[in-house]
């Protein structure tokens, strides 16, 4: 029956029990009994719903002195938090939140009913009130407890900060009481913005979360202080137990779910599509005139604003500092087994980063400046590692790649990767001595010779960074050198050749890899040309391709005797390093959900010319005349998409070959012919025309079957003026999108809702932005 909104002794019932647990609750109220009451008696819900809020309201604005104040504020939270995605997930309930409620207005006269705010609004605003509740949230600045009791719309929050750090010097004593409250606090906002869920993705970047939109805006007077609260608490949080390993087994550290959950709701308020502000448009100009020299407003959301405008140094650092202690964690697990506490939320943590970096790109120069960056890439390339056999962590892949395409793009990114590595981190990859290019190079071959199927799509991604840094790599190992020999001669067999549209890109890549270090690091590489001249016979394959419909035919039979992506054999891995466990695939049953495609590459980036005295120029789309001989081809992917989905290449693309009976794609002469003839093979194989003849002297005056008599020969060696102009560097930049930006929105949405496990806020209600799946 439905029950009059009046009958307060019915409704108390539901928030005036003493102890309850946000467990308790979800255990107390099954979803079927709220999608019955949701469909049988709407207006039960109905009322329900805007009474919880009306306490919460209430509440703020009683400050919750008593206990029972605060006892039934927490109540109403966990049930809000209960019941909010069986609003979200039914259409027709969708608009209720943002509706006002009738005889709700502030004088409870009719004509207040105009101005009442739809209950949405005032949710939000009373969840941002609390959290800066004192002796609720935060700790009371009164010494007297004399009956001034503070009142909550005097309070200046920025005085409460949750943490000392960026803007805020003074770091509150820890209260693990305010802490768990916070926590169930932003667990009900998260839920609030999650109404994202619901919603199928879409390429049309402007459907923002309204929830989120609100709650980042002006009307929220809390916004500065709490968007400050949330990254201060992230970036100083140390899970490491202040220094004493074990520390973490002695007492519960209370602090961790406060993290996570401030990391969660800092990334969902961070959901924004940067490529739609008023950065450069589409054609490179920048909206606006010449005139308007001061800077644009910025964004609306002024959490993104808050974000974009940090700029002191020490600010940087310590956001810097703490990201880099929060991502190493896991690697100090390796080395001192359970000494320190293993957070789980380094995908949240990398997203943070991103957006930190993408938004503000004086803390991208700042990260980039000192060798510190280092400290982020190792953690990054040890989650590549870790994760490539993992079907369930293609997401994580993608993020790790995307940040590492993106610190690409700058020249300080390829300079810092010269530092020597000699932190040992055990990691499932051959031992080498060398630098943290060498790293790189050494993890990315693993990725690609033992990742699973799915990860093909990531190839473009991963060579294009080792293109980005390769003309200022002074010095590769051998093991590296090898390596990319290595995927040299995996991707130019006839049978991957010819086999996808798209495949003749990656030797495209590696060749400009090659180039670039004989071009420009010629003096310090001597590796690297000793396995040019030791695997020439490749380069003379490919230069000797042959075009002819019965040859293509040919190679494609091998493939099919061949299946394996890429062969492994010859891939003279050598010994792991001691203490590390080999790539584990997902237990079978792992939760996992959809992502959405990434655009191609060409989508991905955009080129810049690095001109001599180190400065960057962003070249025009080149659609129009045919690209110069030696440089890579523009047709990069004609709007190819590599997508996190796929696992064999899309077949629909007819581009200079034809499409058989069965639609499928054929490769044919005219296809191959067209791009073997820009393979920019000039500048190795005059190398090798100069250097085979007397490496080959050498061995035969000398007997030599010892290679470092060669390698001295070749370190001292030098080709200037034999060959060809060097060409000028190319640099692909990760430029902003709408397809990466809602890529972003479902696999945060999906690690959010994977992660949220006790209590499962989302788990079997109807999502619409993704699919769960079983590996």
């Amino acid at each position: 029956q439905p029950v009059e909104a009046t009958d307060d002794a019915f409704w108390d019932q539901f928030w005036a029990d003493t102890a309850t647990s946000v467990q308790d609750v979800f255990a107390l109220v099954p979803a079927a009994e709220i999608r019955a009451v949701r469909e049988e008696s709407p207006s039960n819900l109905a009322t329900l719903c805007y009474k919880a809020v009306e306490k919460l309201v209430q509440g703020a604005e009683s400050g919750c002195h008593t206990e029972k104040e605060r006892q039934i504020v927490l109540n109403c939270c966990r049930l809000l938090t209960r019941v909010l995605p069986y609003i979200f997930e039914d259409p027709d309930w969708r608009g209720f939140f943002w509706s006002t409620v009738p005889g709700a207005g502030r004088g409870g006269g009719e004509e207040d009913d105009e101005n009442a705010r739809p209950l949405a609004e005032s949710l939000l605003l009373a969840v941002a009130d609390l959290l800066f509740c004192p002796d609720f949230t935060v700790q009371s600045h009164r010494r007297s407890t004399v009956d001034t009791a503070e009142d909550i719309h005097s309070i200046d929050s920025c005085e409460y900060i949750w943490e000392a750090g960026v803007g805020f010097a003074h770091s509150p004593q820890p209260n693990y009481i305010h802490d768990l409250n916070r926590t169930e606090l932003l667990k009900l906002l998260l839920t609030c913005f999650s109404e994202a869920m619901y919603l199928p993705p879409s390429s049309d970047s402007s459907n923002t979360n309204p929830w989120v939109q609100f709650f980042c805006s002006t009307e929220n007077r809390h916004a500065l202080p709490l968007f400050t609260s949330l990254l201060n608490v992230v970036c100083a949080y140390d899970p490491v137990g202040y220094g004493i390993p074990y520390n973490h087994l002695l007492f519960s550290d209370y602090r961790e779910p406060l993290v996570e959950e401030a990391a969660q709701v800092l990334i969902v308020t961070l959901d924004y599509d940067s490529s739609t502000s008023s950065s450069p448009s589409v054609d490179g100009t920048t909206t606006g005139t010449a005139m308007d020299d001061v800077d644009p407003p910025g964004p609306d959301n002024l959490f993104v604003n808050y974000l974009s405008r940090i700029h002191r140094e020490e600010d940087f650092q310590f956001i810097l500092k703490g990201v880099a202690r929060l991502l190493s964690n896991p690697l100090v697990q390796t080395y001192l087994p359970n000494s320190a506490k293993k957070i789980q939320f380094h995908q949240e943590l990398l997203v943070l980063f991103w957006k930190l970096c993408d938004f503000n790109k004086k803390f991208l120069f700042f990260v980039l400046k000192s060798s510190d960056v280092l400290d982020i890439l190792v953690p990054i390339l040890y989650f590549l590692n870790d994760a490539r056999a993992d079907q369930s962590r293609v997401g994580l892949m993608h993020i790790g790649v995307f940040i590492l395409l993106l610190l690409s793009g700058e020249r300080n990114f390829g300079v810092r990767l010269n530092k020597p590595y000699s932190v040992r981190v055990p990691m499932d990859i051959p031992v080498f001595t060398g630098t943290h290019a060498d790293l790189l190079i050494i993890v990315f071959h693993k990725i690609i010779t033992s990742g699973h199927q799915r990860l093909q799509p990531l190839f473009d991604c991963l060579l294009t960074i080792v293109v980005n840094v390769s003309p200022y790599l002074k010095s590769l190992s051998m093991v590296a050198a090898n390596k990319l020999l290595h995927l040299l001669e995996a991707f130019s067999t006839t049978w991957f050749l010819f086999s996808a549209v798209q495949n003749h890109h990656l030797v495209f890549f590696l060749l400009e890899v090659f180039n670039n270090i004989i071009q420009y690091q010629f003096d310090g590489n001597s590796n690297l040309v000793y396995a040019v001249i030791r695997k020439r016979n490749v380069f003379h394959q490919l230069a000797n391709l042959p075009t002819d419909s019965q040859a293509i035919q040919k190679g494609l039979q091998r493939k099919k005797r061949s299946p394996e992506p890429i062969s492994r054999t010859n891939s003279q891995d050598g010994l792991s390093m001691e203490g590390s466990r080999p790539a584990a695939p997902a237990e079978p049953g792992t939760l996992k959900t959809s992502l959405v495609a990434t655009p191609g590459i060409d989508k991905l980036t955009e080129k810049s010319q690095v001109s001599e005295d180190g400065t960057m120029r962003s070249l025009e789309p080149e659609s129009s005349q045919p690209s110069p001989e030696g440089s890579p081809p523009s047709a990069l992917g004609d709007g190819e998409p590599w997508s996190g989905e796929a696992s064999h290449p899309r077949r629909d693309r007819r581009r200079l070959s034809s499409a058989s009976s069965s639609g499928q794609w054929t490769p044919t002469p005219d296809w191959v012919m067209s791009w073997k003839s820009k393979l920019p093979l000039q500048t190795i194989m005059r190398l090798l025309q100069v250097l085979v003849p007397q490496v080959e002297k050498i061995c035969i005056d000398k007997g030599l079957t010892d290679e470092s008599e060669i390698l001295k020969f070749l370190q001292h060696g030098t080709l200037v003026g034999l060959l060809p102009v060097p060409h000028p560097i190319l640099i692909r930049k990760y430029q902003a999108n709408s397809g990466t930006a809602m890529w972003f929105r479902t696999y945060m949405w999906g690690v959010i809702y994977l992660r949220n496990v006790d209590p499962p806020i989302w788990y079997d209600t109807d999502v619409k932005l993704f699919e769960i799946q079983r590996v």
